[in-house]
């Protein structure tokens, strides 16, 4: 069970008594949705805060949407009971520790490492992503890790895309979590980059282990790209608001229309 958030108060419009006509009632509604998504920022940046994710180099924009994702997909069954979020951030250099899974529910950071792009997506950054067989890109987006098994680089982590057009094909692709020995700071310090794989995102072989076997079952994983033309249904804070005040019996300030 989760730990209870505590939010803060904020001042709110005192309730006249008089009767609401349609357009009060929308403005309500758009308030109340504005007030959920500053709670919800709010409470992220607590944790955010809290965890000291920005001293381990995550953004708290990628965080936020990660968090988003995360209480979405508990609000639609699509996860497992395990509180863990797995991030990626190809907008760093691969040079960069740029994969990070956070427990939740414990608040801490349990693994930052490295993670490989796919050998198309760029040299050193990953900068064009593919849904597409054979393409040999990274998929972005959000994604539930799956089960595992033994393939040719070990212990491998299946991956399930949920985001029509963007990672939705990754299990006919074979998107899977690896280790690898390209990804790696000796390679690095080789080539002046780390190596790349076919799309998938491999990790150091010494932590995939570990890594694997911590997120694998159904838990969240996001993968954070400079993408405009990226849109997902898991980026809605509002439900994700409801989510995760109803997972911890959290209630907001009370509102009225102005």
């Amino acid at each position: 069970m989760f730990a209870p958030l505590v939010l803060t108060p904020m001042a709110t419009p005192v309730n006249t008594g008089a009767a609401m006509p349609h357009s009060s009632t929308d403005t309500m509604k758009r308030r109340m949705a504005n007030l959920k998504l500053m709670h919800f920022n709010q409470v992220a940046y607590n944790l955010y805060s809290h965890i000291q994710l920005q001293e381990a180099g995550l953004r708290f924009e990628v965080f936020n949407k990660a968090l988003t994702g995360y209480y979405n997909m508990r609000h639609n069954n699509e996860v497992s009971g395990k509180p863990y979020i797995t991030i990626v951030d190809f907008t760093k250099s691969s040079n960069e520790k740029r994969l990070w899974v956070v427990d939740v529910e414990k608040k801490e950071l349990l693994h930052n490492t490295y993670v490989s792009h796919g050998r198309n997506s760029g040299e050193e950054f990953a900068e064009t992503f593919s849904n597409k067989s054979e393409s040999y890109m990274s998929s972005i987006g959000f994604y539930v890790t799956g089960n595992t098994y033994q393939g040719k680089h070990g212990l491998s982590l299946r991956l399930d895309g949920l985001d029509e057009g963007f990672n939705t094909n990754a299990r006919d692709r074979c998107i899977v979590m690896h280790g690898a020995e390209y990804a790696t700071e000796e390679f690095i310090e080789q080539a002046g980059r780390l190596g790349r794989s076919l799309g998938c995102p491999a990790i150091p072989m010494e932590e995939h282990e570990d890594v694997i076997n911590v997120v694998k079952g159904g838990t969240t994983m996001y993968v954070h790209a400079a993408n405009d033309k990226y849109t997902s249904q898991y980026l809605d804070h509002a439900q994700a608001m409801s989510e995760m005040l109803s997972e911890n019996k959290v209630d907001l300030p009370p509102t009225s229309p102005s």
